[in-house]
């Protein structure tokens, strides 16, 4: 794996998903740090991912009420337990699950995987509430797919905060997550 500054020179048989993400952020002025990768499907791909890129990579849930009136991605850090109690506490909605993959593309255009805060630029509706535990925000930068699982991003937390966000059209609501036993 190699450390690129934004996004590829050439975007042939990248997904189109992946290519409108580059296009969002370039549009922008936001800058990133890129490294392309093989599935991350273990701790060890995850960690070797994090080294390269110096972050912590979160983890990023797509969940949902049991009506399915309500969906949320929580980006939380990776080291952190989920506790469904301690979040539907917080946001006053009981019985929180995993979204189904299906609702996960409608809304986010993503697959499982590579859920990402980046998948909001395809949330016209605002149908998605973003939810960031507040150790996200106190690190400077914050590691994401570009809506995809074999590349993986760094950019500026506060980037994130001021600039995307906004253009996306979508706030967020900061949550302690204490995440022990």
């Amino acid at each position: 794996m190699e450390l690129y500054d934004g996004r590829p020179q050439n975007t042939d048989g990248r997904l189109p998903r992946e290519v409108r993400t580059y296009d969002f952020l370039d549009s922008l002025g936001i800058e990133y740090k890129r490294t392309d990768h093989g599935p991350a499907n273990t701790m060890e791909a995850c960690n070797k991912i994090d080294a390269i890129l110096n972050v912590t990579i979160c983890k990023n849930l797509f969940l949902c009420n049991r009506q399915k009136t309500n969906f949320y991605l929580l980006m939380m850090p990776g080291d952190k337990k989920f506790k469904t109690k301690e979040l539907s506490a917080q946001i006053g909605s009981a019985r929180l699950s995993f979204a189904d993959p299906e609702d996960m593309l409608k809304y986010l255009d993503i697959e499982p995987g590579a859920v990402s805060i980046m998948g909001l630029i395809n949330d016209k509706d605002n149908v998605v509430q973003l939810l960031i535990d507040e150790d996200v925000l106190d690190g400077e930068y914050i590691g994401c797919h570009p809506c995809v699982c074999t590349s993986s991003l760094k950019m500026r937390t506060e980037d994130v905060i001021e600039k995307y966000l906004p253009a996306t059209g979508h706030e967020y609501r900061t949550v302690h997550l204490v995440g022990e036993d």
